[in-house]
């Protein structure tokens, strides 16, 4: 063999040596992640409005005095911007909502207005509109604390609970997320329950206009018809019935969304089991006159500290739990690393997944009936709101497990299957929680403007239900996953991307979509998957890696545009080589930043926020996602080295 032949080969050689040990080391570092019980949970970040809103709560109950407000407001502190405000991820401007509720809890703490940071944060916020300009959910503290009049709020009337199901607007037309804000928020609507502060802790500087004068809940349009303005006209007419006082079923209604509220504790972190539901429960329960320590007070109570992260002089706060999530992915991870190993490890996983399927309905089966529950849900327990996500990447890990599949599995596996079949919406994608949420005249109801009053499909999640479902026998040709496929293709940007629901952005999206259509056994060597690996490949940065920024909600034109993070690298690469492009010199550039940056411990560190909540309003960071994600694309780019020697075959699961 000549030298010139011979140089490369000991190169490649050297090059998979090296992904070699970064996949041991990887595997070791989320071996020893893996808690005593067998699961793994990594923390999950958000913006500040989880601490201002701790903070807020706290005031309202009447104590101030708390010493958790003071920590949780050094970490507001810490999370200023130098221009004034607070953003809703890093790197990101400031935004109204956001910096109100952080400025308002600021003030509670005992900080001044007149400090120069306070100064700076006020006038930011009446550049940006002023407190007036905040979301509904923001005007509701306001109120709850006494710096806006309830009539500035959007009204949430209790009635809707009465509603039946074929009503053109119920609370099961709305998303789960919204549903378990929208109930508890009801019942406060009824009371108006007013917190008197002390005068300093006051936020009149940051209106423009004095806050008691008259507002709308939400801006008008200019034009005389429109649906914001014939919902806004509906608004006026329940407040005008709440002034005649001509509500006669408001305390039947009260007493129906209070019991939906409390059916809903069982098997549950809280209700919903996410922050923002669970703060508005201990308000309605401090509606009813329910004593602190009083049991329920005490457990709503409780739910929301479990979710506290005490670190020096500062508290943080957690959104929920993400077990079921980061569980299903590591083990995903530790499969594409290491094959049949550590079989203990994954035993105990198995069993700790097996413990959590979803046996009881909930609120899906108010729309999808007949079907035996299954399923997963996202955090340690909410039992009445398993979703199509972690159902299927429970389904993709537990279908990777080869031998250690146990016989005990396959009764929950085949319900899930089931379950996820049923929930297909009509236009043949999947959503996260519920089948055909996806009313888009409901967004123009004046409590809509958190960006999430609907759960339509999307393309991430339905690839993702494809890669599952394929899994266990579906494949291109069957009626549903051709009607999904349909789905997917519509959804495809002009630039050959996919959006991304559930993560950040266009990256997450088109790695999804990939892998997924791969999966399924749809040929990628089609035009929509070359246009969509063009993409990839042209959005490269020069270190060889990706990022994108949470900016690209707004602004679609920064699609694939943002600081490289290890976790979006991993999707580019995983998308690429589910594309057949594990040969190519993109991949072998992503791999060798990932080799580059991967840390001792066998994760990688990244600072961006890449996890989605509700686009344009809320992100998450994910701290697992830099560990899991870059070890399955490593794992993956080594097995297609170690066992294909025809490229264009490769399509990973």
């Amino acid at each position: 063999m000549s030298l010139s032949v011979a140089e490369p080969e000991k190169r490649t050689a050297h090059f998979l040596a090296a992904v070699a040990e970064a996949a041991e080391r990887g595997h070791r570092g989320l071996l020893d992640r893996q808690r005593s019980d067998g699961h793994w949970v990594g923390e999950l970040q958000g913006d500040t409005i989880l601490e201002s809103e701790f903070i807020l709560l706290l005031a309202f109950l009447g104590k101030t005095n708390d010493p958790r407000v003071l920590l949780a407001a050094n970490y507001l502190v810490q999370k200023e911007l130098p221009e004034g405000g607070w953003g809703n991820y890093p790197g990101g401007p400031a935004e109204i909502s956001t910096s109100v509720k952080a400025y308002f809890a600021l003030k509670i703490a005992g900080h001044d207005a007149h400090e120069p940071r306070m100064q700076r944060a006020a006038k930011l916020i009446k550049d940006l509109g002023g407190a007036e300009a905040a979301n509904s959910f923001t005007r509701f503290y306001l109120a709850l604390l006494g710096q806006l009049p309830y009539s500035a709020c959007a009204s949430v009337p209790a009635e809707i609970v009465l509603l039946p199901r074929w009503f053109f607007f119920n609370m099961y037309a709305m998303s789960a997320w919204s549903r378990t804000i929208f109930v508890p928020l009801s019942v406060v609507d009824a009371f108006k329950p007013v917190t008197k502060l002390l005068d300093r802790m006051a936020i009149a500087e940051l209106f423009r206009e004095p806050h008691t004068i008259s507002r709308w809940p939400a801006t008008p349009t200019k034009q005389w018809v429109s649906w914001t303005n014939f919902f806004l006209g509906i608004d006026w007419c329940f407040k005008t019935l709440e002034r005649w006082r001509l509500t006669p079923f408001r305390k039947y209604a009260v007493r129906k969304a209070v019991a939906w509220m409390r059916e809903r504790y069982s098997k549950s972190d809280g209700l919903g089991a996410i922050l923002p539901p669970m703060v508005y429960n201990a308000i309605v329960l401090r509606c009813l006159d329910v004593p602190d320590d009083d049991p329920e007070m005490q457990w709503a109570m409780k739910q929301l500290e479990d979710l506290c992260i005490f670190e020096g002089d500062t508290l943080r706060l957690q959104p929920c739990f993400s077990p079921v999530w980061d569980t299903a992915l590591s083990l995903i991870g530790l499969m594409d690393a290491d094959g049949d190993g550590n079989a203990d490890a994954i035993d105990a996983a198995v069993r700790w997944l097996r413990e959590k399927e979803v046996r009881q309905p909930g609120d899906w089966s108010k729309t999808v009936g007949g079907i035996e529950p299954g399923g997963w849900f996202f955090e340690y327990r909410n039992a009445f709101y398993p979703d199509t996500d972690d159902t299927s990447m429970v389904l993709i890990a537990l279908a990777r497990l080869g031998r250690h599949l146990k016989e005990e599995c396959r009764p929950a596996i085949h319900r899930a299957l089931n379950w996820l079949a049923a929930m297909q919406n009509s236009d043949g994608g999947w959503a996260a929680f519920d089948r055909d949420v996806n009313n888009e005249i409901l967004e123009k109801v004046p409590f809509a403007d958190h960006n999430a009053m609907l759960d339509p499909s999307c393309p991430d999640i339905t690839a993702r239900v494809l890669e599952s479902l394929s899994h266990y026998g579906y494949r291109v040709g069957q009626p549903n996953v051709d009607w999904a496929i349909r789905f997917i293709l519509r959804r495809q940007e002009e630039n050959g991307s996919w959006f991304g629901r559930w993560g950040v952005n266009y990256l997450y999206g088109t790695w999804q979509v990939l892998v997924g259509l791969a999966a399924i056994g749809f040929d990628m060597r089609s035009e929509p998957v070359r246009r969509a690996v063009r993409w990839l490949k042209d959005v490269q940065n020069s270190e060889g890696g990706w990022g994108e920024s949470c900016r690209s909600y707004d602004d679609p034109s920064q699609a694939g545009i943002g600081p490289v993070t290890a976790s979006q690298t991993a999707w580019a690469l995983l998308g690429l080589i589910a594309a057949g492009e594990s040969h190519t010199e993109e991949v072998r550039a992503g791999i060798e930043y990932l080799l580059n940056t991967q840390e001792d411990d066998g994760g990688w560190s990244e600072e961006p926020f890449t996890g989605t909540g509700f686009p344009r309003v809320f992100y998450l960071k994910y701290h697992m996602y830099s560990v899991y994600f870059p070890l399955m694309a490593i794992g993956r780019y080594l097995k297609y080295h170690n066992t294909v020697s025809n490229p264009c075959d490769f399509h990973s699961a």
